[in-house]
């Protein structure tokens, strides 16, 4: 058995729990033994070959700042630990020539340490603090795999990545100045102009990078990236703040972008896309902030029905205690017919975008998913209820709570931040696993961790109706999951309603009761339909996309169809676009 032990330095406050708690309780220390011993830091440090695993300091520690986990022996060392007790990354997924190579885990487990290892901009230490390993290290690590030939690769020199970052509401931070002129600054292969064409910017081209869409910052990201001379290209969440039709236009990008000379490796967790987009996954498992571990390659179908089920047959390895199924069949869920609002048929201007609604009406403890594409009022819409924009058709009356699609970082620590979500522990606190992060400030979350404590603070308002624009952005699969639930469960316990805008069709599957949905046409008009139920809205939203989606005989998630392949044909002849 492989013992590893986490100190969260920050966490541990030795002169608030009496004077180093765990090193009293542990009983290897009352034996005269050195386990638990003061660092130079004046926090704990634990021998993890003294260290019998007994689990005593970790439940005494008032403040979650130890972790003892036992691991299986396969797991001899390492690929990278950051400190003494810190964490620990098992293996690492390989960058394929020819292929679009997925990443699919929790937030918090590694992938972003794995890219920058395969990257060559952290170098692995075996678990050996203060070691580097060189390249040849690597090599006879893993000999007889493709990550030995994807090393030697490294070696030579003749591997150039280029990597997409996460957070790409950080550009016009970093950069000031129009799209063109960020896009000329990293225009190695001088195709700016097809990049551009391709990946629908050339409207915006001309605009200061502060003053475009988030979809837009998206592509400005990837056009940057691609545009970099390189031959291993890595995207972090690609698909974050597109609709679902940029995000298949992207897919097929991607997938293009990888030949018998260049490698293709995203990370993604919308689950219909990366599907979509790539050809294996390497899947990662193991405990947020103490270690990760990446699994053996699987064909990408298999990959994400093993991931579901939280189990790995080969490895023999539960990573999660729960099964996520899905339905094939819309929920039908009766409404309760006790209006909480509603709104007339109404135009508004905005400059020289119109919005058209059709009446509409919203009833207590509804969960209204809203759909459509980027530019065409979804998030307009969603303001003027709120009455963020000023117009006569905002609901009167009305307390609003308003989650906006961009999340502002400042120095208010968490805690405070969250004041009103106190209350709500096992219905909001818990699931959404936000104690840890109370003594943290806003700006020192990740962007996972940004998203949780706003869906948080939205939903503990006292208001009437609740409005949550993109809350799925940089949370993992599971992190959609609990939200969803988070979602409903406290409409149907306030007797409230929510309004959620959203591009991840599995999300908004599972979160939404009816749905709204957006035609028109981006930047010049959008209409809004609705409330439809889940299967019409579903039919409505897909036939103008023109897509069909078939069923995985396993797991029941929705895939993709190949356009024009006998299931889809088949599946629009009937109308059933969605659920068949």
């Amino acid at each position: 058995m492989v013992r590893i032990a986490i100190v969260n330095k920050t966490k541990c406050r030795p002169h608030e729990c009496g004077g180093y708690l765990c090193m009293r309780v542990c009983p290897r220390n009352r034996a005269g033994d050195e386990c638990i011993v003061v660092g130079e830091d004046k926090k704990v440090n634990i021998d993890e070959a003294l260290c019998i695993g007994c689990g005593i300091c970790p439940k005494k520690c008032p403040f979650g700042a130890l972790d003892i986990i036992n691991l299986p022996e396969e797991l001899d060392h390492p690929i990278h630990r950051y400190s003494e007790n810190g964490f620990a990354l098992y293996n690492l997924p390989v960058p394929l020539f020819g292929k679009v190579v997925g990443i699919l885990g929790r937030n918090g487990i590694g992938k972003t340490t794995a890219v920058k290892i395969l990257a060559g901009l952290l170098k692995p230490n075996f678990g050996e603090i203060g070691k580097e390993i060189t390249y040849k290290d690597l090599i006879d690590y893993f000999k007889g795999t493709e990550a030995q030939v994807f090393f030697e690769k490294m070696e030579k020199g003749s591997i150039k990545v280029a990597y997409k970052p996460q957070q790409v509401d950080q550009i016009p931070k970093e950069f000031k100045g129009t799209v063109k002129e960020l896009l000329e600054k990293v225009d190695e292969k001088k195709r700016l102009k097809e990049i551009a064409k391709t990946l629908e910017l050339n409207e915006v081209l001309d605009h200061d990078v502060k003053n475009i869409s988030g979809g837009e910052l998206q592509r400005v990201a990837i056009a940057a990236t691609v545009l970099k001379k390189a031959n291993v290209y890595f995207f972090d969440e690609p698909t974050s703040y597109l609709d679902i039709k940029q995000r298949l236009k992207i897919s097929k990008f991607l997938r293009d972008l990888a030949t018998e000379d260049t490698a293709v490796m995203v990370v993604e967790h919308d689950l219909i896309i990366l599907d979509y987009m790539t050809e294996l996954v390497h899947l990662m498992y193991g405990k947020e902030a103490c270690y990760g571990i990446v699994s053996q390659v699987k064909t990408t179908k298999a990959g994400i029905n093993v991931y579901l089920s939280g189990f790995l047959k080969e490895e023999n390895i539960r990573f999660r205690d729960n099964t996520i199924q899905f339905s094939t069949r819309p929920k039908d869920e009766k409404s309760t017919n006790e209006e909480l609002t509603h709104w007339e048929g109404f135009t508004h201007r905005l400059g020289s975008f119109e919005l058209n609604a059709d009446p509409g009406r919203i009833d207590r403890k509804d969960v209204i998913g809203i759909l459509g594409e980027n530019g065409i009022g979804k998030t307009s819409f969603v303001r003027i209820l709120a009455g963020d924009i000023q117009s006569k058709d905002s609901i009167q009356n009305l307390k609003i709570s308003y989650k906006p699609q961009y999340l502002e970082k400042n120095n208010e620590m968490v805690i405070t931040y969250l004041h009103d979500a106190l209350k709500y522990e096992l219905q909001i606190v818990r699931p959404l696993n936000l104690k840890h992060l109370f003594d943290k400030k806003l700006s020192e979350l990740s962007g996972g961790e940004l998203q949780a404590v706003a869906i948080a603070h939205a939903l503990s308002k006292d208001a009437d109706i609740f409005l949550l624009d993109e809350p799925s952005a940089y949370l993992d699969v599971e992190q959609r999951l609990i939200a969803s639930k988070v979602i409903r469960d406290m409409m149907h316990e306030k007797g409230k309603s929510a309004l959620v805008v959203d591009h991840d069709l599995l999300f908004i599957d599972y979160l939404s009761k009816k749905l709204l949905v957006f035609d028109g046409k981006p930047a010049v008009e959008g209409t809004v339909k609705g409330p439809f139920s889940m299967e019409e809205g579903m039919n409505h939203f897909l036939k103008d996309l023109g897509i069909t989606f078939r069923r995985d005989e396993e797991s029941n998630r929705p895939r993709v169809n190949k356009l024009d392949s006998v299931k889809d044909r088949e599946q629009k002849s009937k109308g059933k676009l969605y659920y068949a």
